[in-house]
């Protein structure tokens, strides 16, 4: 499971969601942030852009889609 934030909802039932991942580094111990956006299976279109979501893995739906939407955590304002 991984929490993000929808960055699009302009595609039939699907959705495309930013995960922010923050680390430290091993020897310097800086922390570094990245991001990495993946592609969720959203049934009833029920996510808009701006919302906090929870999604988990599944089977391969598509090319691109191998994630599916659970819930949503936080609406946009």
């Amino acid at each position: 499971m991984r929490q993000g934030i929808v960055v699009s909802s302009k595609a039939d039932k699907t959705i495309t969601v930013r995960v922010d991942i923050a680390r430290r580094h091993k020897r310097y111990h800086k922390i570094l942030r990245s991001s990495v956006t993946l592609h969720a299976h959203d049934e009833s279109n029920n996510a808009n852009a701006g919302d906090t979501v929870r999604i988990q893995e599944c089977r391969p739906m598509s090319r691109m889609k191998r994630w599916r939407l659970l819930d949503v955590l936080e609406r946009a304002r």
